[in-house]
């Protein structure tokens, strides 16, 4: 197994892991989702996360948006616990299905999480809807139903929602992985013009071993029964990307390792 890149500046750091343990079910039939799993990501990174399904990709996820009980380690974000991350909306999550309301717009659909919780942003604190719509390729859909987008689009409204409240993470599990290949082709452009554009630190689950080394700066492999880090190294392609890269030899030599570790984990 690799070693673990650590990086002990918290300036520098936006998520830090440290022997993270979690279990499900009672002690007696416990089920150990991850175990010792450490790594740090650093500020305006872009983490891509690997593994075999099952192996613990969503539970870490979850564990960094509190949403899950830890049973071991800890986790830090940008020095806070989760909790008084979430409170303070550090994060977002961006999920596989859209998650639209269908009777609202899509502006009302970004405006959403300005309309709930319990800390009102001001305007300082948060995104114009129609700026972030704009930024996600969708300027003159406003006022259009989630019915009347495509899977597509419906995935760049629930990432412009995602970034209304200025988050610092955003976590983002599998959200293209029903798409068809072009349109895939395509948000993953967008996705790393919009990174570029917003210096948000982004951690992104998905099984797809080109996607995964074409949107990341740095690769988090996942061993599966129980979840551990198979390895953790920077992809060590230009941070300017097309999709005509991945013809390449150094983008093959990437997905190559890829696969390999994917096949001993």
């Amino acid at each position: 197994m690799a070693a673990v890149e650590q990086d002990n500046s918290s300036a520098t750091t936006a998520i830090s892991v440290r022997d993270l343990v979690i279990r499900f079910g009672d002690d007696s039939a416990a089920v150990t989702a991850l175990d010792g799993v450490s790594c740090d990501v650093p500020v305006g990174g872009f983490v891509t996360m690997l593994g075999p399904s099952g192996c613990g990709k969503s539970t870490l996820l979850r564990a960094i948006a509190d949403l899950v009980r830890v049973s071991g380690g800890e986790i830090s974000v940008f020095g806070q616990t989760p909790e008084n991350a979430r409170l303070a909306r550090d994060f977002a999550f961006v999920f596989q299905d859209s998650t639209l309301l269908p009777w609202r717009s899509a502006i009302e659909n970004v405006r959403l999480p300005l309309e709930v919780g319990s800390r009102a942003k001001s305007a300082s604190q948060h995104s114009e809807p129609n700026e972030l719509l704009a930024l996600v390729g969708l300027q003159g859909r406003e006022n259009s139903l989630p019915h009347e987008l495509s899977g597509g689009m419906r995935q760049r409204v629930s990432i412009a929602r995602a970034l209304v409240c200025q988050p610092r993470v955003l976590l983002m599990d599998e959200p293209f992985g029903a798409l068809d290949e072009i349109t895939r082709d395509k948000l993953n452009e967008e996705l790393l013009r919009i990174w570029q554009e917003t210096g948000t630190t982004i951690i992104f689950v998905t099984h797809s071993i080109p996607e995964a080394a074409y949107l990341g700066q740095k690769c988090l492999v996942l061993s599966s029964q129980p979840g551990r880090v198979q390895d953790y190294f920077d992809i060590g392609l230009p941070q300017e990307r097309n999709l005509a890269m991945r013809d390449t030899l150094e983008f093959v030599k990437v997905t190559a390792h890829l696969r390999k570790l994917l096949e001993q984990a």
